[in-house]
């Protein structure tokens, strides 16, 4: 079974914010609800790098671990989901998600801010996949289709590739290696470790 995963390129993002707009209008995300936003670092200044952010569906996701009332379930893809129809809004996931990923759709404290949205890689939720509940409360469910989230396929410089974390991987590795560049890559080195220019991580890139 593909393990579903996101793989941002920072050296092909133009922060077009693209995958954004791509995300509220295939899912009509709740105004003020980012599922998605691209993040600058040192913007303006030389070497600046954009990354597009979203949930990034963790092996060990932290939202799991400290919801009170369980209402995450990973599928057999690998995606993290939610149940809306458990989540009491308290917003621990919020606070333990290091990408910002949970988000609350009105102002006002946790617990009266409505219920929890997030990225589901439009993978939809626990009702019938492509049924008009799914889509009110969690958006298209794209993956029933045969297809990959709406916003890796509006890319235009494809520097967000969403699908089986294997070819998504692969793909980046054969781009690093073609740019003669490793350990030089933003962020390759907290990721890999300290590698050679050129050189892609033996193992473990899965």
């Amino acid at each position: 079974m593909a393990r579903m995963k996101f793989v941002c390129d920072s050296e092909r993002c133009i922060e077009c914010n693209g995958c954004v707009t791509a995300c509220k209008n295939e899912n009509e995300v709740p105004w003020g609800v980012n599922r998605r936003r691209v993040v600058t670092l040192n913007d303006g200044l030389p070497g600046e790098k954009s990354i597009s952010v979203a949930c990034m569906h963790c092996s060990d996701a932290p939202c799991m671990a400290v919801c009170p009332v369980q209402c995450f379930y990973r599928t057999d893809e690998g995606v993290v989901l939610h149940d809306k129809d458990v989540c009491i809004g308290c917003g621990y996931c919020s606070y333990a998600c290091p990408f910002g990923a949970p988000q609350f759709p009105s102002q006002g404290t946790f617990g009266a801010r409505g219920k929890m949205d997030k990225c589901t890689f439009c993978a939809g939720g626990p009702e019938a996949n492509g049924s008009e509940a799914e889509f009110e409360k969690y958006g298209r469910n794209r993956l029933a289709e045969g297809k990959l989230p709406a916003c890796a396929e509006m890319c235009s410089t494809k520097a967000l590739l969403a699908g089986d974390g294997d070819v998504v991987a692969d793909i980046f590795r054969t781009r690093v290696v073609h740019r003669g560049t490793g350990a030089e890559v933003w962020g390759w080195g907290t990721a890999y470790g300290s590698q050679q220019a050129g050189t892609p991580p033996t193992g473990g890139t899965k």
